[in-house]
C-alpha cells in the first residue's frame, strides 16, 4: 500500500480513485459505522467535497482506497463552523492560514483486519496518519482541527498524537463526538511513519486557499 493526495485542481484526473474512497465512505460511515450521512449509488458525499478539498488516500495494490481522509483551508468553511460549533464550547477557536481541518477520516478495516502495525492499530491507519502529516508538512502546516468520535480519540491517543480538545464530548445523531486540535510538526511523522511506509506526496501538492 502506498499514500497519495489528491489536490482540487487534479481531481478530473483521477476520478477513478476518488470514486473508490467515494464508495469507501459508504461502506464506512453508512453501512458500518450507521452515521446519519447521504448515500446515492454505493458513494457518500458531502456539500464539504464540492469545495477546495484535498483528499490523502491509501491504496492498495489493486489501485482502490481503502483508508482516506479530506483536508479544508481552516480559513474556508468547514464542518467543525459551520456543521458542529456546539462542540467548541468556551474555547476560543481561532483558524489561520497554516491550519487545516481533517474529516471523512475513514479507514477499511474488514478487507485485511489482521494487518496490525504501529500502536496495535490497523496498518492502514497508521499509514494514513503518516500522509496526513506529511502533507501538511509538505504544505506548511502547523495545526490540524478536526471533529470526531471517543472511539477515534482514544485510537490518537494510543498513537501518541492525543486531541486537545475545544469542548467537552456531545451526543450527535447517534454518535458520542468531540472536536479538538492536533499539533503537526517532523517529530511526530516520524514517529508515526511506519517501517513500510511508501507516498507520492511532494511539495508539489498545494492546498486551495
Amino acid at each position: 500500500m502506498f499514500a497519495t493526495a489528491i489536490a482540487p485542481a487534479d481531481a478530473a484526473s483521477h476520478q477513478y480513485l476518488l470514486d473508490s474512497m467515494f464508495r469507501l465512505r459508504a461502506r464506512v460511515f453508512g453501512a458500518r459505522l450507521k452515521w446519519q450521512v447521504t448515500v446515492e449509488d454505493g458513494r457518500e458525499r458531502d456539500p464539504f467535497d464540492a469545495l477546495t478539498a484535498s483528499y490523502i488516500i491509501i491504496v492498495d495494490e489493486g489501485g482502490e482506497a481503502i483508508a482516506s481522509a479530506r483536508l479544508l483551508p481552516a480559513l474556508g468553511p468547514t464542518m467543525l463552523v459551520d456543521v458542529f460549533p456546539e462542540l467548541l464550547g468556551d474555547r476560543p477557536f481561532v483558524p489561520h492560514a497554516r491550519m487545516v481541518e481533517s474529516s471523512r477520516f475513514c479507514v477499511d478495516t474488514e478487507t485485511n483486519p489482521a494487518a496490525t502495525g504501529a500502536f496495535g492499530l490497523n496498518e492502514a491507519t497508521v499509514f494514513l496518519f503518516a500522509g496526513i502529516l506529511e502533507w501538511c508538512l509538505a504544505n506548511d502546516m502547523t495545526e490540524i482541527a478536526t471533529v470526531t468520535d471517543l472511539r477515534f480519540e482514544r485510537i490518537l491517543k494510543r498513537a501518541a498524537w492525543p486531541l486537545s480538545r475545544y469542548g467537552k464530548p456531545r451526543l450527535i445523531g447517534n454518535v458520542m463526538s468531540v472536536a479538538g486540535s492536533l499539533p503537526v510538526s517532523q517529530q511526530l511523522f516520524q514517529a508515526l511513519r511506519p517501517p513500510a511506509y511508501r507516498s507520492t506526496l511532494s511539495s508539489s501538492f498545494r492546498c486551495a486557499a
